[in-house]
This record gives structure tokens, sequence and C-alpha cells, in this order.
């Protein structure tokens, strides 16, 4: 059965927002958080860009719901061990709740120290490297590691949870989907490709898929996807242009591209369930366990009334079940 969780968007709101917003997720029957974790938010509108393990662990006072990172980059603006440890405290301070998203990042986050922000191969056999250092710290024991991209020397990490954390691999192509079949825990993608999930399957069809949406409720269906339009143009961007284009103003130059038709087409906007419940169902069909949903937008007690009395009952059907945050 499909769980539908909160996609928490640390671009668009602070972190005492955040906080409020997992509480409200929380009391209208959602199930588990999603956080993003970035240096930049993708446009000025956005405006935002708290530090998400500080959230995290403010999450993990705040509320009882499991929480994934969606997702960490551990490869050039921050050291693999040093992610390692973030996400260890980040499990022993949610008791076991928390999974460990990752992916190869995006220049927009990760140039900001002058690093040079390498091709997309190079990014995934980083990637791959990073996962390693950071299971072998998970281990407890003293790690030195001399590879390809990282160096690691005499380290261990002290404070540990009983049980690590899931690591989950996003991917949006193929060779990343191949990675994430190879090293991944789950999946973590945002659209219900059947065959990126065949080829995440491959080697395990047993392991879980996690996905995220953005939807922009919203009392008229015209006002949603203005806003929509506004805030977050950039999920209809083509190709590569959100893994290389450096800075934000560099994505508002781009998406003066992107029409108001594109996002309505696109987004569940507006005050209908129906057509929120029909934006949901292909990732129930595909078989996702967790589909995280983010409002788009300032009104999230508005969502949050609307999910709760009219879409979550409609997919009451599918939301009940899956994995819990400890388990993988």
């Amino acid at each position: 059965m499909t769980e539908f969780g909160y996609f928490l968007s640390c671009e668009e709101f602070g972190p005492h927002e955040l906080v409020e917003q997992a509480r409200m997720a929380e009391d209208a029957g959602f199930r588990s958080l999603w956080i993003s974790d970035h240096f930049h938010p993708w446009n000025d509108e956005q405006g935002h860009s708290p530090f998400v393990w500080s959230v995290i662990g403010a999450l993990s006072k705040s509320c009882g719901l499991p929480v994934q990172t969606a997702v960490t980059c551990p490869t050039v603006r921050v050291h693999p061990a040093v992610i390692a440890q973030a996400a260890a405290t980040s499990q022993v301070l949610l008791d076991g709740r928390f999974r460990l998203g990752l992916g190869s990042g995006e220049a927009l986050n990760e140039h900001v120290l002058g690093d040079p922000w390498p091709p997309a191969d190079v990014r995934l056999d980083m990637l791959e490297e990073a996962v390693d250092v950071i299971r072998k710290l998970f281990t407890g024991e003293e790690v030195t590691h001399r590879g390809r991209h990282y160096t690691v020397e005499n380290a261990r990490l002290y404070t540990l949870p009983e049980t690590p954390p899931p690591i989950d691999i996003s991917a949006f192509g193929p060779r990343a989907a191949d990675l994430a079949s190879r090293i991944g825990d789950g999946f973590v993608t945002t659209q219900p490709d059947p065959g990126m999930i065949a080829r995440f399957r491959a080697r395990d069809p047993g392991r879980p898929l996690f996905a995220g949406t953005k939807v922009c409720w919203a009392p008229s269906r015209d006002d949603a996807v203005r806003t929509a339009h506004r805030v977050w143009p950039t999920e209809h961007l083509p190709g590569e242009l959100n893994q290389i284009l450096p800075t934000p103003s560099h994505f508002e130059q781009a998406c003066e591209l992107v029409t108001e038709e594109t996002v309505a087409g696109a987004v569940a906007c507006g005050p209908d369930p129906e057509e929120h419940v029909r934006r949901l169902r292909p990732y129930v069909e595909a078989g996702f366990d967790r589909v995280h949903i983010g409002q788009i937008g300032p009104d999230q007690r508005g969502f949050f009334d609307f999910y709760r009395k009219e879409v979550l009952p409609l997919l009451d059907g599918t939301s009940v079940g899956g994995p819990n945050g400890d388990e993988a």
C-alpha cells in the first residue's frame, strides 16, 4: 500500500515555518516527511535555504513522523564523512525514523566553494565512492580511506544509532538508476517512470520506492496556477538545466520560457480533489511505497485542511501500510 507524506521545501520556507508545517502534516494525517537540502533556492521568489541538519534536529523534537532527505549531495560542498556524522546523529535523534536520501547534486548548491562542477559520469562516480565512505563510517570502526575522489584518515563516528539509516539513491536517468540499483537501499525520484523503476528493481524487486511531487491548492484554480508558475517554474525546465545552471538568476532567465499553460498542464492546481487524486494515482499504480506531496505557496494551512478533509480520504485505500522509517 502507498503511504502519503509531506514534502518540506527548504527553498521556500524558513526553519520555524518548516517545523510548524511538519506539525500540521502530522495532524492532517500525512505519514512521513521529505525535506530538501539546498544552499540556494532555485529562484529569489522562493527566498529561503536553511541548513537542513539544523531543521532535522528541530523536527525530531516537534513531531513523530519519519524523515528523509530529498536529497543530500555528499560529494562537493560537504565531504561524505561529515554527511555520515550528520546522518548518524539524525537517526539517533529520530529514534530510528531517518532515511538518508542521496543524489549527485546540482551546480546551484555545490559550486559555492569554488570547486569545479564535474560532468555527470564523474558525479556518479563520486557519489558511489561517497556512499562507500558513509557506509564504512556507519560501522563505528576507525576508517582510513584513500580513494579516487576522497581521503579519510583515522575517522570514527562515536555517536551511532542502533541501526544505521538506510541510504536511498536519487535517479533521473538510466545511468543513475543503474547506480541506485547497485548501491541503494531504496529509490528516490519525482516521476512514476516504469522504465526507471524496472532498472532500479532489476537486482532486488523488494526495495522501497519513494517519490515527491508538487501541487498548489488555492480557492480558485487560476490563482493556484499563477502561484505555481511564479514560485516553482523550475520544475518544468527540460534536460539537464537543473543540474548545471549555477545561480538563482540563471534559473530565472531560463524560466522565462516556462508558461502558465505549461504549469497548468503539469501540476495539480486548485480546489478540485479529483484533480489532485488523478495526479497522484500514477505513483500508486507504479508501486511507490511513499509519495510526498509539497504545497507550493504560502497557504499551507488551507492546503492541509483541504487534504485532510477532501483528498486523503479519497486515497485512504492506498494510504495505510508501507515500510516504517526504521525498516530497509
